[in-house]
């Protein structure tokens, strides 16, 4: 599985913007699909995870209620909708899929090459 992420860009401290990440392969379907995130300096971190039918999610007590993942398997895609920006969500965030459903970043097997998104004040 390759994966591509993009939509990342510079937006104003409570915006919104949507991240896709779109995968090639014939099992895209039968993977858990996370979103995670690596600010300058820090470690990468879980933000969310939706299970390969999209019935669970889990999400990172920072973006909770504000961050919703989704996944249209016809279309081999996982979104991450992200409103009320905050400048510390300002960082490169990646999607990654793993055969199983975990918060934890060794977990995954395929990881896309992130997309930057900057929150400005």
């Amino acid at each position: 599985v390759q994966l591509q992420a993009s939509g990342g860009g510079l937006v104003q401290n409570g915006g919104s913007l949507r991240l896709s990440c779109v995968a090639s392969g014939r099992t895209f379907s039968s993977y858990a699909m996370g979103w995670f995130r690596q600010a300058p300096g820090k470690e990468r971190e879980f933000v969310a995870v939706i299970s390969w039918s999209g019935g669970s999610t889990t999400y990172a007590d920072s973006v909770k209620g504000r961050f919703t993942i989704s996944r249209d398997n016809a279309k081999k895609t996982v979104y991450l909708q992200m409103n009320s920006l905050k400048i510390e969500d300002t960082a490169v965030y990646y999607c990654a899929g793993t055969p199983g459903f975990s918060t934890f970043k060794t977990m995954y097997q395929y990881w896309g090459p992130g997309t930057l998104v900057t929150v400005s004040s």
